[in-house]
């Protein structure tokens, strides 16, 4: 079954200790959305703030994300699917599209030789 890489974007910093009880309830009801919709969450991880993020460029080192921006990346999960119509439904039944957004890309598989 395809997979697809669901990363979720919210508001700088997306510090996970600041979600309020009322989207943790959201969360904790998504894994039951999600298999509705036919779909399975393999695996998935929240991120640190990205104040804590370290970024690399050449041989530079700085502290901070990538980009400065009003949106970063918070976490990810790890989606299977049957296709890409079940991957956006799951993606936009996520509480992250509340107050940031959810990108959907499917995990590239190496071609048969």
């Amino acid at each position: 079954m395809p997979q697809y890489a669901v990363i979720i974007h919210s508001p700088a910093p997306a510090d996970p200790m600041d979600l309020t009880p009322d989207y943790l309830a959201l969360l904790e009801g998504y894994g039951q959305k999600v298999a509705e919709l036919g779909g399975t969450i393999v695996t998935g991880f929240g991120l640190q703030p990205s104040t804590t993020a370290t970024s690399i460029r050449g041989d530079v080192v700085t502290d901070g994300p990538f980009t400065e921006a009003k949106e970063v990346v918070a976490g990810f999960f790890i989606l299977e699917a049957p296709d890409l119509d079940v991957a956006l439904a799951v993606a936009k039944a996520n509480p992250a599209c509340i107050d940031g957004g959810v990108e959907v890309r499917p995990l590239f598989t190496p071609p048969a030789e």
